[in-house]
């Protein structure tokens, strides 16, 4: 099993969930998150004052799948949140040892 996370623009959840979820792919997570990379953050401005905001607001979506899964996960949200403008985010992929579902007790590919 594998954790895809992906750091994506706000705007573009709505995307990625649905081309997911018209692929099989409904467990997933999503968070408010904030953070920096190349984009370096943007000039904002607030009551005539400029200051430099250099967290950005993004969100993260978390998908637990089954190591064949991986491949086509990444490709959806990849092909979903790609502006071509730099901000649009980043994949990680993480090996998963166990899952387990808290109602029903089963372990494996089978808690997912």
């Amino acid at each position: 099993m594998k954790k895809v996370e992906a750091i994506i623009r706000p705007e573009k959840l709505d995307e990625v969930k649905e081309a997911l979820s018209k692929n099989w792919i409904n467990r997933l997570t999503n968070s408010h998150v904030f953070g920096s990379g190349n984009q370096r953050g943007y000039i904002k401005v607030y009551r005539n004052v400029e200051f430099n905001a250099y967290f950005i607001p993004k969100m993260k979506v978390e998908v637990v799948v089954r190591d064949e899964d991986v491949d086509r996960v990444v490709e959806i949200i990849t092909e979903m949140s790609r502006t071509g403008i730099i901000g649009d985010g980043k994949i990680v992929i993480a090996a998963v040892e166990d899952a387990v579902a808290i109602r029903t007790g089963n372990k494996g590919e089978r808690g997912l």
